[in-house]
C-alpha cells in the first residue's frame, strides 16, 4: 500500500519541500512540534530504519544534519533537534526541528497547524536558510509545491 508520504513525494498530496534530490526530500510537518519541524523522508518506502539499507540510512542521516544545520540558523536555534519515532506513517522519517530544550520533544503538544501561511513562511524561511549554507537541493522546492 502506498503511503502518505509516497503520496506527497509524487505530488498527489501537497507538502512544503525544503529538499529534493533523487533519494531523499524533506518538507515541513504538518503537525510541528516548533516552526520549521522538518521530516526527512528517503523516496524508496522503507517502514523502519533499522530494515533500510546503511548506505540509503547513511545519506537520510546526512540530509537530517544538513536540514539540521538550517533549522538551527533560521531560528537562531541552540540545537536541532532529530527523532527517529516511525509509528504515525509506516514510512521512514526523521523529524528534525529547532529546540531550545528537552520540552521541545514533547510530541503530545504538537498540533496540526490551521494556518497555511505559517507553514508556508516556515518553509521559505527554511529554504533561505539552506541556500545560504550552500545547499542548493532547496533551490527548486518551490512554495506550496
Amino acid at each position: 500500500m502506498t503511503t502518505v508520504f509516497s503520496r506527497i513525494i509524487t505530488g498527489e498530496l501537497p507538502g512544503l519541500f525544503v529538499w529534493q534530490d533523487p533519494e531523499i526530500v524533506a518538507f515541513l510537518s504538518i503537525a510541528p512540534l516548533r516552526p520549521g519541524h522538518t521530516l526527512v523522508v528517503p523516496r524508496r518506502e522503507v517502514d523502519r530504519w533499522t530494515d533500510i539499507d546503511g548506505a540509503l540510512l547513511s545519506r537520510c542521516f546526512e540530509v537530517a544534519q544538513a536540514v539540521g544545520q538550517g533549522v538551527q540558523r533560521a531560528w537562531n536555534a541552540p540545537r536541532a533537534g532529530l527523532v527517529v519515532a516511525g509509528f504515525e506513517v509506516p514510512h521512514l522519517h526523521i523529524h528534525v526541528a529547532p529546540v531550545w530544550d528537552m520540552t521541545d520533544f514533547d510530541f503530545s503538544k504538537a498540533k496540526q497547524e490551521e494556518d497555511q501561511s505559517a507553514l508556508t513562511g516556515a518553509a521559505v524561511k527554511l529554504r533561505a536558510a539552506l541556500l545560504e549554507l550552500g545547499y542548493e537541493q532547496a533551490r527548486d522546492c518551490a512554495p506550496g509545491a
